[in-house]
């Protein structure tokens, strides 16, 4: 378990400052992450990655020349905000462009994406690539749904050889996206990892025997066996990466990386079978790298990953690199000095009218109302999620509606109106909150505050509409449909509902009730639902009969906001 820790809500914060006191040499923190200490051109594409902590070296451990430029940290198995993960970048950009890098997880493509889009809208080219290597979280033919493990630090090392060799942003993306279709991993866990401040590990195995096809965030594997010798473990994991090998290719790098826990000694008794069986295969192994790559807290096992070279990746693979985790060839580059990070984009505050800040105190005290039912309901939440997730939603929730709810009444004493109160609220909601539900909620929010009037009140109208723009925001960025089990499933019943109330002509107050009661029903429908999407949806049969814990609090939420704008004097 994870022994060393003051409070276990700062061990993520307190690893990455101490790991950038340690290493003044490589990075340089900033609020949010970690940046190059070693100065870069002007006009050189800045590659950025980033996600939770708990991996390290992953992702602060990537950052240096001929690597990442910047590394964005969320907390503990947690995407970072993509409030964080705009100001990383823009604190990274030399000019070039920038290009995000990051696991395939959902929280993290919300976040990176509605980073991206910050970004873009600020005149900063910014593209996304999610890397896409774990062969057991899907099958060849549906790539796009596979998470990104071990392989991260292989498309990275593409990435970043290839921006520090100058080439332009276009030509990075395509030989990063290249090296991301060549590149596969496949892990086991003998154990599973402990939080910090827990009580006990999010998974067991059998004594004797081993999970296959684990995640990296905590989730048990696929399948269990019985623990197998040296040679047939690396039999297992060198045959099913060789199943996926791309015709005509004889050249590999190849990445055998511990999880945590699993001795440097173990993995060199390991490779040594690997390696003996790529040979057999025909297969010429060229600048490996074995030890801990990206791990996850204290689990003990281990993952092989592949990338198939070819004439353009071979010579990106090989180039010199500085880093934590990487170091060869010559690097000559001088420090960057202090570094200056970015500064936001202004965003108006004050409203124009006595009837805009009026609007925006009722916002305030419908948010306070929010955060009270999510911290009475974190317990409540965070067991529905451990039916098939890592039983982090209820915290969520809590952190992010606690967050979000501050950031209004601080908006309320600069005299805020609607729009502005709701969009600081959800920009503060996704960056204390973390993960998927934190990126859903604040982009719902902010996309939401579009559609208000800082210098009026809220009309029925309004509310619709930013229901509408949230929905479509959410579908957008994420992906998710009806019946695939998430808040979407609460989320475009309570938007119909709203929508066709308010065009029938009633009040506000009586159309977000019968909005709210729909959202209900349809959250308690999806306890009849398989998860489609996520962590959750390698372990679906488990969530049979529950409903979903994203579902389940926003409709808790639209119904805590229907009881207060019945109360006279409580709309906005």
């Amino acid at each position: 378990m994870t022994s060393i820790v003051d409070r276990p809500e700062d061990f993520a914060t307190a690893a990455l400052a101490g790991f950038c006191s340690l290493r003044p040499d490589l990075v340089r923190p900033v609020r949010g992450g970690a940046v190059r200490a070693a100065a870069a051109p002007p006009g050189k594409v800045a590659v950025v990655t980033g996600g939770g902590s708990g991996h390290f070296p992953a992702f602060a451990g990537y950052v240096g020349v001929g690597l990442a430029d910047a590394a964005v940290a969320g907390d503990v198995f947690a995407s970072p905000s993509a409030q964080a993960v705009a100001h990383v970048a823009r604190t990274a950009d030399h000019g070039g462009g920038v290009l995000l890098c990051f696991g395939n997880y959902a929280g993290d493509v919300l976040n990176f994406s509605t980073a991206a889009e910050r970004l873009r809208a600020e005149g900063i080219d910014a593209r996304v690539l999610a890397v896409t290597d774990d062969v057991a979280s899907a099958p060849a033919e549906r790539r796009d749904l596979r998470r990104g493990v071990a392989g991260d630090l292989m498309v990275l090392k593409v990435a970043g050889a290839a921006a520090e060799a100058g080439i332009p942003l276009d030509e990075v993306e395509r030989l990063a996206n290249r090296a991301n279709d060549r590149t596969t991993s496949f892990g086991v866990a003998f154990s599973g990892c402990t939080l910090p401040g827990a009580a006990g590990p999010l998974f067991t195995v059998p004594e004797g025997r081993m999970a296959v096809g684990l995640g990296i965030h905590g989730e048990p594997g696929i399948d269990e066996v019985d623990r197998p010798t040296a040679a047939a473990l690396a039999a297992l994991l060198v045959d099913r990466l060789l199943a996926e090998r791309p015709e005509g290719a004889p050249r590999a790098a190849v990445a055998l990386n511990g999880l945590g826990r699993t001795k440097h000694e173990e993995l060199f008794v390991l490779w040594g079978r690997v390696a003996e069986i790529l040979a057999r295969a025909g297969v010429e192994i060229v600048d490996p790298a074995v030890g801990e790559l990206v791990t996850s807290l204290d689990m003990a096992g281990c993952s092989l990953t592949l990338t198939w070279l070819d004439a353009e990746l071979e010579p990106l693979w090989r180039a010199p690199v500085r880093s934590f985790v990487l170091e060869r060839g010559l690097v000559a580059a001088e420090p960057a000095g202090a570094v200056v990070e970015a500064v936001e984009p202004d965003e108006a505050v004050a409203a124009t009218s006595e009837a805009g800040r009026a609007a925006g105190l009722c916002v305030a005290t419908l948010l306070d109302a929010v955060a009270a039912a999510m911290r009475d309901a974190e317990d409540e939440f965070g067991r529905l999620d451990a039916l098939a997730g890592d039983g982090d939603h209820g915290q969520g929730m809590a952190r992010g509606s606690a967050a979000a709810a501050a950031a209004g009444r601080a908006a309320v004493g600069q005299g805020a109106g609607p729009a502005t109160l709701l969009a600081k609220a959800g920009d503060a909601w996704a960056d204390r909150a973390g993960g998927t539900s934190g990126a859903l909620w604040g982009l719902a929010l902010r996309s939401w505050s579009a559609a208000l009037d800082d210098a009026a009140a809220v009309t029925a109208e309004a509310a619709a509409a930013g229901a509408r723009a949230a929905l479509a925001a959410i579908a957008r960025v994420g992906g998710a449909e009806v019946g695939d089990k998430t808040l979407v499933d609460a989320l475009a019943p309570f938007v119909a509902t709203l929508s066709e109330a308010v065009s029938a002509g009633r009040p506000l107050a009586e159309a977000w009730t019968l909005a709210a009661a729909a959202a209900e029903r349809a959250a308690a429908a999806t306890a009849a639902l398989r998860p489609r999407l996520g962590r959750a949806r390698s372990h679906a049969e488990r969530s049979l009969g529950h409903p979903d814990a994203g579902a389940a609090s926003l409709a808790r939420c639209a119904s805590v906001v229907a009881g207060r704008l019945a109360r006279p004097g409580d709309a906005p």
